[in-house]
């Protein structure tokens, strides 16, 4: 029997048109009080080292304005997890981070620093942050997952979103199979499931449909489409596309 699913909305890129121009509009706490009206479960927001983004104001404002949880993700470096450890989110999603590219790229490898990632989540979980990585669709992250004391896995969905889009559907259903397995593997191993990367309209329904999937974390896609729909529209459509894959 399939579980609720939550949807979170990530509004990094909010924060991105902002920086383009300097100042302080448009202002990701707004577009996040939004979100939250328009129906989402969560609010995502990643500070990267870079500060490309989100800023640690943004941070501040975003635990003490909104009333459904955050969701922050960062990279596993000491500068994070201290910010982390002093705001205590409700969820900590650990991500790679590089700072030439432009969007996440692939899934942290848990299975190469089992130990260090072991070490670097003991104290989030006592702070009580739920801990999550975001990890691809492969059972030896998954089970290191497990083993190094993550609750949550996200699942990338960002090679199968890429495949969709360049009309290699035969690779694209592929990469769903995976996904498909990866996704009932890892709640076997006890973990809760997420998925997110790269979902649109076109994308989502068939991850929204797995079972195992109890959210979806879906930001640039949505924000984008709010320049012609509005966020609260944009958000309400890809509510109703994932609640007839559950159907």
């Amino acid at each position: 029997m399939s579980i609720e699913q939550r949807l979170g909305v990530n509004i990094d890129h909010v924060a991105t048109l902002r920086n383009a121009r300097g100042g302080t509009y448009p202002d990701p706490l707004r577009a996040a009080l939004m979100a939250e009206a328009a129906g989402a479960d969560g609010i995502t927001a990643h500070l990267r080292e870079d500060r490309r983004h989100i800023r640690d104001a943004d941070i501040d404002a975003l635990i003490g304005g909104l009333r459904i949880p955050l969701n922050f993700e960062m990279a596993a470096t000491a500068e994070m997890q201290a910010i982390a450890l002093r705001h205590r989110p409700h969820a900590v999603c650990l991500v790679p981070e590089k700072r030439a590219e432009r969007t996440t790229e692939g899934g942290l490898d848990v299975v190469a620093d089992q130990d260090r990632l072991r070490d670097f989540i003991a104290p989030l979980v006592e702070a009580g942050c739920r801990v999550s990585l975001f990890v691809a669709a492969e059972e030896q992250q998954l089970q290191a997952s497990a083993e190094v004391g993550a609750a949550v896995v996200e699942l990338h969905t960002g090679a199968y979103c890429d495949l969709h889009a360049a009309g290699n559907h035969l690779g694209a259903d592929e990469e769903l199979a995976r996904i498909t397995r990866s996704a009932r593997f890892a709640a076997e191993l006890g973990l809760e499931v997420h998925a997110g990367h790269g979902l649109s309209y076109e994308t989502v329904s068939p991850i929204a449909a797995l079972p195992e999937v109890a959210e979806l974390n879906i930001g640039h896609f949505l924000i984008g489409e709010s320049v012609f729909l509005g966020l609260g529209p944009a958000i309400s459509e890809m509510r109703r596309l994932m609640q007839n894959a559950r159907r």
